[in-house]
């Protein structure tokens, strides 16, 4: 007769169970410190160029640089923004944003509620289509939208860099909407159908506030995407009255002389809004990414 013994198989399962424990604390102790590195080595230049920005011109570039500068020039930054007339290219910048925000949310939010709840004819064709559009380089089209540009006496404007945003809004933000309100059920369209509910009432009293984190994730999107352009507007706009920031910074630097001390404080100042922008929308942002897609 065999007989079972509990006990003597309680202490290897007992060790066995220590054992995991101990290496799943030990893959974590690596994983933290890969990632503080990488986190590190990511945040090195944005320290430089605090730290750049709050130096004197002759010290930026010394070696080994000093990363703590004695004494900081906190003037640097009031310079820098009367150097130049800053808040001209501050006041653009937010002009150009906040039509971009209108467009890109507006459009791009009804076109994916179509390609998401509306059938018709040929939807997953013209989908595919607009998907087809991310594959094309955008320095492809730059000659030919000039021309075009050019001949409606659009240049030297704002039109270039806001009217064509309310036009779908760009296929990406039509993809992560259309992939978001597909996760939403089909039963609350039906209900408020049932209720006498049009399909714009939908989207406008349901769809869109349940879709908060996506519209928050592609405001932020569009937000980096027309802060930091510098190409468009470099293309586009002559005047120095209708600069954006980005292209006012690039003025910091000149053929013979470049004020890298001012440059460097108005690229800090420059940021600063992107940061506050995460900070208060990291939430909705993570969550409008986390749950894009979760259901095809």
């Amino acid at each position: 007769m065999i007989v079972d013994q509990p006990g003597l198989q309680q202490p290897v399962s007992h060790v066995a169970g220590q054992g995991l424990v101990e290496t799943n604390r030990i893959w974590r102790i690596i994983t933290i410190i890969v990632l503080g590195a990488v986190a590190i080595v990511m945040l090195l230049p944005f320290v430089w160029l605090v730290s750049s920005s709050l130096k004197p011109q002759t010290q930026i570039f010394q070696f080994p640089p000093q990363w703590i500068p004695n004494p900081p020039r906190f003037e640097n930054y009031t310079e820098a923004l009367t150097y130049k007339p800053f808040h001209l290219y501050l006041r653009n910048s937010m002009i150009i944003v906040a039509l971009n925000e209108i467009a890109v949310l507006g459009s791009a939010s009804i076109c994916a509620y179509g390609f998401a709840r509306i059938r018709f004819w040929g939807r997953e064709f013209w989908f595919a289509l607009v998907l087809g559009t991310l594959m094309l380089p955008y320095i492809v089209l730059v000659v030919p939208t000039f021309v075009i540009y050019s001949r409606l006496g659009w240049i030297d404007t704002f039109l270039p860099l806001t009217v064509p945003q309310f036009f779908g809004g760009g296929a990406f933000n039509i993809f992560l909407l259309r992939q978001f309100f597909r996760t939403i059920p089909e039963e609350i369209s039906d209900a408020a159908r049932i209720d006498g509910c049009s399909e714009l009432g939908i989207y406008w009293r349901i769809m869109l506030p349940l879709s908060k984190p996506a519209l928050v994730t592609i405001g932020i999107f569009t937000f980096l995407s027309t802060w930091n352009d510098f190409f468009g507007p470099l293309i586009y706009l002559n005047s120095p009255e209708n600069f954006t920031v980005a292209v006012g910074l690039a003025s910091f630097r000149g053929v013979l002389n470049t004020r890298w001390d001012l440059l460097m404080a108005a690229s800090t100042a420059m940021i600063l809004p992107v940061i506050v922008l995460f900070f208060f929308a990291q939430r909705y942002f993570i969550k409008g990414i986390v749950m894009t897609g979760l259901k095809g």
